[in-house]
C-alpha cells in the first residue's frame, strides 16, 4: 500500500508505491499521498490478475485502467483540466524515469 514515507523541509513527499520508494513534489501532501495510494492499489491490482511482472508494464495497465475511469466517469474534455493533467504527467515522469534508473 502507498504510504507516507515522510514530507522533507523541500516540499517533497516520499511515498511508496508498488514497493518503489519515490520522492514527489507538490503544494497538497496529502493529496499527493492519495494519489499514490490510488495508484498503488490499481497496480496490485492489474498485477494479481495479469501474468506480467514487469513493473513498467503493470505501471502502463494500471494508467489506463484509471484512464478508462476517468472517461466512464466523464471526464473527456481535457481543456479545463489541461493544467492538472500536465501537472499529473511531470509526476508519471518522474515516476517512469526513476523506474528506469533503478531497473
Amino acid at each position: 500500500m502507498a504510504e507516507e514515507k515522510r514530507a522533507n523541509l523541500d516540499g517533497y513527499v516520499t511515498v511508496d508505491i508498488y514497493d518503489q520508494v519515490y520522492h514527489l513534489s507538490g503544494q497538497d501532501a496529502d493529496h499527493i499521498r492519495a494519489l499514490a495510494s490510488r495508484v498503488d492499489a490499481k497496480m496490485r491490482a492489474v498485477a494479481e490478475h495479469g501474468r506480467t511482472v514487469d513493473s513498467l508494464r503493470v505501471a502502463v495497465m494500471a494508467a489506463l485502467n484509471l484512464a478508462d475511469e476517468l472517461t466512464q466517469a466523464g471526464f473527456t474534455d481535457v481543456q479545463p483540466g489541461h493544467a492538472r493533467a500536465a501537472s499529473l504527467r511531470g509526476l508519471l515522469d518522474e515516476v517512469l524515469e526513476e523506474e528506469l534508473k533503478t531497473g
